[in-house]
């Protein structure tokens, strides 16, 4: 069983950045794909980015390329999501999350983080 606990978020101005962090444990986290979801109050969750292993390409939904950039550290089991121009659309809950693969921007998701908020404001 794996957990997953996220941190790294909080209130940034327009144009600010952010890295949220993604610890791992219960197993290795070499196999697994992992990603980050986000949702804003009254909306779908939207699948943000997924890696399906730490040689594999990057996807990132069409919103967030050029600004995100999602990374894995297998030997300390943890995901990365660094976030740059944050524009006020970007806000919401951030959850990562583990399961056997990517459809485009979206792991297919076995394990859940609890999330982190993440408001961009001015």
């Amino acid at each position: 069983q794996l957990q997953l606990v996220e941190s790294g978020g909080g209130l940034v101005q327009p144009g600010g950045s952010l890295r949220l962090s993604c610890a791992v444990s219960g197993d290795t986290l070499d196999k697994y794909a992992v990603g980050w979801f986000r949702q804003a109050p009254g909306k779908e969750r939207e699948g943000v980015s997924c890696l399906v292993s730490s040689r594999g390409r990057p996807n990132y939904r069409d919103s967030v390329k050029g600004r995100f950039t999602i990374s894995r550290d297998d030997a300390n089991n943890v995901v990365y999501l660094e976030m740059i121009l944050l524009e006020p659309e970007d806000t919401g809950v951030y959850s990562c999350a583990a399961g056997p693969g990517c459809i485009t921007s979206r792991v297919v998701s076995h394990y859940w983080g609890q999330g982190t908020q993440v408001t961009v404001s001015s």
